[in-house]
């Protein structure tokens, strides 16, 4: 890439789409400027430029989440960045794995192609929970509770799973299943362990099963 092609605005600024290079998920959006976008070229990390600071920053310099780029690319106009990476760690300074959690829309009913998206959302909500503690949260109670309660909860829940099939019950079998993947989701979160990290998981799996 050749830097001149890259057209700043009248501030000196270019915005930054940050998406993940494996799941392609969104993660943030930021701004680059000259020396920012030069930095992260020969770091290989990320830099950006802080519109309410007026300073550069790097990703991760404190709290460790450093994003490893693994391409950059820019748009048809040349004034608009695409850095796909590596993320060691949350993307948003609320814990969440991408900024982008809000839905504006909702969408019409279920859909099975959305599961990944539902999956990931909900985790972001309680890595939220679990920085902030809300009162009144059941999240927060299981935090607050510890390691032992969500396990057990984990133990409760997949023997219901187990009951609801034997039963051949269906609609009991998705709500358990629904409780099950929930709290699976607490312990992933209490424990570092990310949808990527499962995810890529899976992959390899199906990776060797065809080899």
């Amino acid at each position: 890439m050749n830097m001149k092609q890259i057209k700043f605005d009248a501030q000196g600024l270019a915005p930054a789409i940050v998406q993940h290079a494996r799941t392609r998920r969104v993660l943030t959006l930021a701004f680059v400027n000259e020396e920012s976008l030069q930095r992260t070229i020969e770091t290989g990390e990320t830099w950006f430029w802080s519109r309410s600071r007026q300073q550069l920053w790097h990703k991760g310099e404190t709290s460790g989440h450093t994003q490893r780029v693994e391409r950059i690319s820019f748009d048809c106009d040349a004034d608009a960045l695409l850095l796909e990476v590596i993320p060691n760690g949350p993307a948003c300074h609320t814990g969440a794995e991408s900024c982008f959690f809000n839905r504006l829309t909702a969408a019409d009913g279920p859909n099975l192609s959305d599961l990944g998206n539902t999956l990931a959302s909900l985790y972001e909500l309680i890595a939220a929970r679990q920085r902030q503690r809300p009162e009144g949260s059941y999240t927060t109670y299981l935090f607050d509770q510890g390691l032992d309660k969500i396990l057990k909860k984990i133990g409760e829940e997949s023997a219901e799973t187990i009951v609801a099939a034997k039963n051949d019950d269906h609609a009991a079998l998705v709500s358990e299943a629904a409780d099950l993947f929930y709290h699976l989701l607490v312990l992933f979160v209490a424990r570092g362990v990310t949808l990527d990290d499962v995810g890529g998981e899976l992959v390899n799996r199906g990776r060797r099963s065809q080899e």
